[in-house]
């Protein structure tokens, strides 16, 4: 079997370290930070990619200062969107696959039930908008795409709220957390394992699909469970999303259904609790 040549770019953030970690018989990578290219730069990408001429790329390269976001839009627009179009210029050239990790904020619709694909979008902020239409234009210019939106992500790579909790809960006595969210982590580590999954057995799947893991909570949740794992003693209070003020827009429902990805799996996504317990083990010296 031919071995396939994977493209990682972004490979410096956390879920491209993710990437990095991982060993594969069937697969050879490069990976490619902001420094080995930028992906704003139409040039670059051309010569670079086609340089290389993968089988697949797997963009992890994104915009994902929320709150900065609101007044860096153009920095947003560059790398969520043209970016993300000039990838896939390059790919529909090659006749690369190209797989791109967008974001729950791209829905930010009242909903009682899970997201679904199909539901509209309507995001809010400059960040949902900005992954947006970096979907829009990834769909315009390439059919053997595979865009898989995914929410709350973490891991023992990189920056991200699980860290963030540890830190500022062996710090203070005290923290007020979002209560009034509602979504699914998803840790970057199955994340990885589930595209691989469909890289392996459904190489030819393309289209939209969620990625989180399985069940339900909110932030303030989120972190009573990491400080009852770590046996960190913080008092969590609750408050709401306006009572925060963040000044970028943030969805109240982010619950997003993952039956469609799940079919595409050998393997059940597991539940957000038990995948949490597994990076902080990962994460042991932190706590």
């Amino acid at each position: 079997m031919k071995i396939k040549h994977i493209v990682v770019t972004g490979a410096n953030g956390q879920l491209g370290q993710e990437f990095q970690k991982l060993r594969h018989e069937d697969f050879r990578f490069t990976f490619l930070g902001s420094i080995e290219l930028d992906i704003t730069n139409s040039s670059d990408v051309t010569n670079t990619i086609s340089t290389l001429n993968p089988d697949i790329i797997i963009n992890c390269a994104a915009y994902t200062a929320v709150d900065q976001a609101e007044q860096e839009v153009n920095e947003a627009f560059s790398i969520n969107d043209h970016g993300a179009n000039n990838l896939a210029i390059i790919a529909e050239q090659l006749q690369t696959k190209l797989i791109h990790i967008s974001t729950d904020y791209v829905y930010h619709i009242d909903k009682d039930s899970p997201l679904i694909e199909s539901d509209s979008c309507n995001p809010l902020g400059i960040y949902g908008k900005s992954k947006r239409a970096g979907e829009l234009s990834i769909i315009s210019q390439l059919d053997n795409h595979l865009i898989i939106r995914v929410s709350w992500l973490y891991g023992a790579q990189g920056n991200n709220f699980v860290k963030t909790m540890i830190k500022l809960g062996m710090e203070r006595e005290e923290l007020n957390i979002v209560s009034d969210q509602y979504g699914a982590p998803t840790y970057s580590r199955d994340l990885v394992r589930a595209i691989i999954d469909i890289i392996q057995t459904r190489s030819k799947i393309t289209g939209i699909y969620n990625y989180c893991n399985r069940g339900k909570t909110t932030w303030m949740e989120f972190a009573k469970e990491i400080f009852d794992y770590c046996k960190i003693e913080c008092k969590v209070s609750g408050i709401s999303t306006s009572a925060y003020g963040a000044p970028a827009p943030r969805p109240l429902w982010s619950v997003m259904s993952t039956d469609k990805i799940q079919n595409l799996l050998s393997k059940e996504i597991p539940h957000w609790k038990e995948s949490l317990a597994d990076c902080l083990e990962e994460l042991g010296p932190m706590t």
